[in-house]
């Protein structure tokens, strides 16, 4: 379990990532630390992609349904607008924003922030996703959640999509994607699985 550092004894602020695959617990997690943050008297805000609109179009919602009121935001940029008292800043699905996020939370830090930003590191192929490659190189703290693969109950690390389409950014739920372990993502035609292109 991720416990905050001292917040007084660091210079400036600093940034902490939360990844994994998709049903991992990333948002659960985030929420749970900017619900502490509260908890601690700290202000905060949240900020998620407006793209994604799964759940609810203002709320940072977790598949096990724990909700906090977010700002959806069109560009990373929009972050940098945090009022000046902010204490602690939220960013869920950091893997839809552009690359100029990165930029957008070093600033931050440097001006005494903490930034806690979750989203998923790898795409359906197992690729580096967005922006998260270079967030996690720039942050102080990283936490990889993982899931249960469905079909031989290890560790979940990849995102395998279940529907046809070859686009980068398909939004869907476990109507489209499920948690799969490293073998079970590669196995292919073995378990009636497509391989990933």
């Amino acid at each position: 379990m991720f416990i905050e550092p001292a917040y007084k004894s660091q210079r400036s602020g600093w940034i902490e990532v939360i990844c994994g695959s998709m049903f991992s617990g990333k948002t659960e997690e985030l929420i749970r630390r900017l619900k502490r943050a509260r908890i601690a008297n700290q202000k905060v805000e949240i900020f998620k992609p407006s793209k994604d609109t799964r759940y609810d179009e203002r709320k940072l919602v977790s598949h096990d349904e724990n909700a906090l009121l977010s700002k959806p935001v069109v560009h990373s940029k929009e972050v940098l607008l945090v009022h000046s008292d902010t204490e602690v800043i939220g960013i869920d699905e950091a893997q839809f924003f552009d690359s100029q996020l990165v930029d957008a939370c070093q600033e931050l830090a440097i001006q005494g922030k903490r930034i806690i930003v979750a989203g998923l590191d790898m795409d359906f192929r197992g690729m580096p996703f967005g922006p998260m490659p270079s967030l996690m190189a720039v942050a102080e703290y990283i936490t990889k959640v993982h899931a249960i693969c469905p079909h031989c109950g290890n560790l979940a690390t990849h995102s395998y999509r279940l529907s046809d389409e070859a686009e980068t950014i398909v939004l869907g739920e476990k109507d489209k994607y499920e948690p799969r372990c490293r073998l079970c993502f590669s196995m292919g035609t073995i378990l009636s699985f497509k391989k990933p292109v």
